[in-house]
């Protein structure tokens, strides 16, 4: 698969990521939202960290502002964001052919 349809398929999930969590910061309730949220954010700064900021504005994808979930990180939900970004970093990483 070409680079440029591996971009698209990641965009369009994140998209669909960012579709299903909408107003995921109101359901501490639910850590599987915030998982997504974050696992979707992670991807981004995977793309972005590879220079496809373009790519990201072009697919009308608006990142969240890097402080969006700071004071709750150290509660349950909040640490659901984290592992989701981490995890998402990572694989976008390695589906991008640079993790290890």
């Amino acid at each position: 698969m070409r680079s440029e349809e591996i971009l698209e398929r990641l965009l369009q999930l994140v998209a669909r990521l960012y579709a299903e969590t909408e107003g995921f910061e109101h359901h501490s309730e639910d850590a599987q939202l915030w998982y997504n949220r974050g696992y979707a954010n992670g991807m981004l700064a995977g793309l972005i960290e590879h220079g496809h900021s373009d790519a990201i504005r072009a697919a009308g994808i608006s990142p969240d502002p890097a402080d969006l979930v700071t004071d709750q990180a150290l509660l349950p939900w909040g640490k659901a964001h984290t592992h989701g970004y981490e995890v998402g970093y990572r694989e976008t990483q390695e589906v991008m052919g640079t993790g290890a």
